[in-house]
């Protein structure tokens, strides 16, 4: 499928760009997965916001500011400046009540948008996993086990605020080191089996890598590199190497439509291009939509290889 006859089925009259085989959507995408047709989508693979404060444009303010909020604002090491994270442990209460709530109704419109056996790739990091995790299982998708992302995220490791010379060998939380990604299944009809499912929907299973061995559940990813940053300043952006083998593994049979629906500046797209998968990817920021304009053909054209995932890319 060509992002040709993306548009004519997603663009539901949204301002929308088109690529080779993507299409990138403005808007919110709560309100769009609403009205898409349903049951179209065969996989999904995003980076949510997590539908709290750290989007919010009084935050976004402060982290390009750089006085922080919700934002932590790393030091330089070696000469080099660190993206800023967001502190989840920041988060009150009501906050991950939020949190829960978010996930949960945006799991009920995955379940919609998915084919029957479609996966979910969802990011997320130590701290919330269990809460999102557990509110998209309670939305209905089947929960499938974890992608670990090994990358040092810089996240956690600190002395208490405030006390640090008082407790200089004390560290509030370890010093994270991976990235756990969610893998969730809509349900296959009752009494279907996974070759069923295959026939029928193209969904099911997930594709084996391209020299025949499974996909596997930890993946060594590093940090984004910092070309790929120039290209794409997005303060959450995943690398290619990374998301090309999440995404190809995504269509068991390299057929059908992934789904991005917290699309940024478009790595997903851009990942889905190089491999030559239709992909469509849906964000509410203006900024950053237009920001994917560039960079989703500029990343795509990147090479780079991975442990996971050696194929001649498109």
């Amino acid at each position: 499928m060509n992002a040709k006859k993306l548009r004519r089925i997603y663009a539901q009259g949204y301002e929308c760009h088109s690529f080779t085989y993507t299409l990138a959507i403005l808007g919110d995408s709560f309100v769009w997965m609403r009205q898409a047709p349903a049951e179209s989508i065969h996989a999904i693979v995003t980076d949510p916001p997590y539908g709290v404060k750290e989007y919010d444009p009084e935050q976004l303010e402060k982290r390009a500011n750089g006085n922080g909020g919700t934002w932590r604002i790393p030091p330089s090491f070696d000469g080099h400046r660190r993206a800023p994270l967001p502190r989840f442990t920041a988060l009150s209460a009501t906050e991950r009540e939020r949190v829960q709530r978010y996930f949960y109704e945006w799991g009920a419109l995955a379940l919609r948008m998915l084919r029957p056996g479609g996966h979910v790739f969802l990011a997320s990091n130590v701290y919330l996993s269990q809460l999102v995790f557990s509110a998209l299982a309670e939305a209905g998708l089947e929960f499938r086990g974890q992608i670990v992302r090994l990358v040092r995220t810089l996240r956690g490791g600190d002395r208490p605020k405030n006390a640090e010379k008082e407790f200089a060998d004390v560290c509030t939380m370890p010093r994270g080191c991976y990235e756990p990604w969610g893998l969730f299944r809509k349900p296959l009809p009752s009494g279907m089996t996974v070759s069923d499912c295959l026939r029928a929907f193209q969904t099911g299973a997930l594709r084996r890598k391209p020299d025949g061995s499974p996909f596997e559940d930890v993946i060594p990813s590093g940090r984004t590199s910092r070309q790929e940053r120039r290209i794409a300043p997005h303060p959450s952006l995943k690398p290619q190497n990374f998301l090309r083998a999440l995404v190809y593994a995504a269509l068991p049979l390299g057929q059908g439509v992934v789904l991005d629906p917290f699309a940024g500046s478009g790595s997903t797209l851009a990942a889905a291009e190089a491999i030559g998968y239709a992909a469509v990817g849906v964000e509410r920021h203006p900024e950053y939509y237009q920001m994917s304009q560039q960079a989703v053909p500029a990343l795509a054209r990147l090479s780079t290889p991975h442990s996971q995932l050696q194929l001649p890319f498109v």
